[in-house]
């Protein structure tokens, strides 16, 4: 039962109150990122004119901005975890980044070339803040740790993974099935929801996210002046630069641009992995586990390369080459979509009745459940309408394949993972890493098979793309949950968020690289593209085996 303290509460289906602020507020954040992340490529690549005119852009331009958006997307989480640290608490952080995130998105509903980039810009500052600093409050609010605590991770990231089908899913239907800019702006109206939920739990989470209490006043005024000085430098030359750039002073190709950056992020990595390990004062078991990291990183690297096409390559696939054309049918053309909706209805009606009779869940939770439960079965009846009378599925909403397989397959993974460990029979973190670069692999060369006689008259099924993303998914399953985890286990006491940082850098640097892989498809047929990934990614997936035992050596007693 429900105790006379909100902020200790536990009746979020037994866990605190206040981890279902964060739920909600993560949700409704990754249905904006997802939501537009989905329509950001088709929509720089659509044609400048039409009932829904696009940028016009070519391939390459459109996929190097993607790959420079989500390279700082992930680069800015170091600088924003920071801040929450040094200055603000993770509490204010997230408010602000959400307010930040949300004006990105609104000004991207404005249809003009200025205020996309500007929504761009908004987009990375405000994820930057929001992004880390809502997990790290997650473990705040269980200051017991344990097993509790991992259970209610495992809640948090299924709210993750329910915002990212749902904003691919509707900002989807609505931004490329009628206006852009109007799936942009849904984008914003999300995470204005998730803003309007953190408030609104802001006392459930008396305790989390605050500022370390040990700063004197003094100390944060310094701090807060150095990082406003640097930030309106770096803003100032961004602003400059993007001036200069649009007026024709100067011309850089923005694949030229995104190469340097890439350039530039390794070089700086390199530095900083020499200068810990031969500098950074550690004794020779640390040293080996950071040689470990940084080997790890070089794999997490190449696996993003590939998986984050999803939204560049893949999406561009699914748009110009798959079939997506269902119907019409008869039978759900007339009242058989009632039928088929009321048969659907009855087990998600018995499950929100048996949860909504729990004495341990809050009742804003219950209310929640209810409207999701209506919603739901309320858009099975209009998409089996749609296919009643014959319906193109938009090809933004098929990124929802990925996360919907995370949500069935990640409890069976994890599952797997202990069952095997009992049996002293669990892979070591080199060979899970190998064995996630193998299903990426192979996810590339079924597409490669799919796409080898595709053309504009002769549409693939979506079936390709389905089988692409489960072995996608088993890849990611294997990776990056470990991936995560490993890094924790593997870096000294006084470089765990160093090394945390270095994992975000890795995912950047991969997302960088996906853009520019994906920018081949202007001058390769998609086949040629998709092979080319395959085998690089499986060459990295042989390697990884291979090197797996002197690597496991390195690791000591971390297993």
């Amino acid at each position: 039962m429900a105790n006379g303290n909100p902020a200790t509460a536990n009746d979020f289906f037994g866990h605190p109150r206040g981890l279902s602020t964060l739920f909600f507020t993560e949700l409704w954040e990754r249905f904006s990122y997802y939501g537009m992340r989905a329509l950001l490529v088709l929509f720089m690549t659509a044609e400048a004119l039409g009932n829904n005119p696009g940028m016009g852009l070519s391939v390459g331009e459109a996929t190097a901005i993607y790959g420079i958006y989500t390279f700082f997307v992930y680069v800015l989480s170091l600088p924003g975890g920071w801040v929450a640290d040094n200055i603000w608490g993770q509490k204010k952080a997230v408010f602000v980044g959400g307010c930040i995130i949300a004006a990105g998105h609104f000004s991207m509903a404005v249809p003009t070339t200025t205020f996309f980039f500007i929504g761009l810009a908004l987009i990375v500052i405000g994820t930057g803040l929001l992004k880390p600093n809502v997990s790290s409050m997650v473990g705040d609010i269980y200051p017991e740790g344990g097993a509790r605590r991992d259970a209610g991770f495992s809640i948090f990231y299924m709210g993750i993974n329910l915002g990212a089908i749902l904003g691919p899913l509707l900002c989807g239907l609505l931004g490329e099935g009628y206006n852009w800019h109007w799936g942009f702006s849904l984008a914003g109206f999300g995470m204005v929801l998730g803003l309007i939920s953190y408030k609104v739990g802001d006392k459930y989470l008396r305790g989390a996210g605050e500022l370390d209490e040990s700063f004197s006043k003094e100390e944060v005024s310094k701090k807060s002046k150095i990082f406003y000085t640097v930030s309106s430098i770096l803003i100032a030359i961004v602003v400059v630069f993007g001036f200069l750039q649009s007026s024709g002073a100067i011309d850089v190709a923005l694949d030229v641009l995104a190469q340097n950056l890439g350039i530039v992020a390794v070089i700086i990595t390199l530095l900083f992995f020499g200068y810990i390990i031969f500098f950074g004062g550690h004794n020779t078991e640390e040293k080996k586990k950071l040689g470990v990291i940084f080997w790890l990183f070089i794999l997490a690297a190449l696996f993003w390369s590939g998986f984050e096409q999803a939204g560049s390559s893949l999406n561009l696939f699914a748009s110009d080459l798959t079939n997506r054309a269902v119907g019409p049918n008869s039978f759900l053309g007339g009242y058989g979509s009632l039928l088929v909706t009321f048969i659907i209805a009855l087990p998600i009606g018995y499950y929100v009745l048996k949860a909504f009779r729990r004495d341990d869940l809050w009742g804003m939770a219950k209310l929640a459940l209810v409207v999701s439960a209506v919603g739901l079965i309320g858009f099975f009846y209009w998409v089996f309408n749609q296919v009643g009378s014959g319906w193109i599925i938009p090809a933004s909403t098929l990124q929802l394949i990925n996360p919907t397989f995370i949500v069935i397959f990640a409890p069976i993974f994890g599952f797997m993972w202990t069952w095997l460990a009992a049996r002293n029979a669990n892979p070591s973190i080199p060979v899970k890493f190998g064995l996630g670069l193998f299903g990426l692999a192979a996810g590339f060369f079924v597409l490669a098979w799919g796409s080898a006689n595709a053309s504009a008259t002769n549409l693939v099924s979506p079936a390709w793309l389905i089988v692409t993303y489960f072995l996608h998914t088993a890849g990611e399953l294997c990776l990056s949950p470990v991936g995560l985890s490993s890094m924790t286990k593997l870096a000294p006491k006084n470089r765990v968020s160093q090394m945390m940082g270095i994992w975000f850098v890795a995912t950047a640097l991969g997302n960088l690289m996906a853009g520019l892989m994906a920018g081949q498809l202007e001058n390769l047929a998609p086949a040629g593209l998709f092979q080319m990934v395959a085998i690089i990614v499986g060459g990295g997936g042989v390697v990884a085996l291979l090197a797996a035992p002197g690597v496991r050596k390195l690791m000591g007693d971390v297993e």
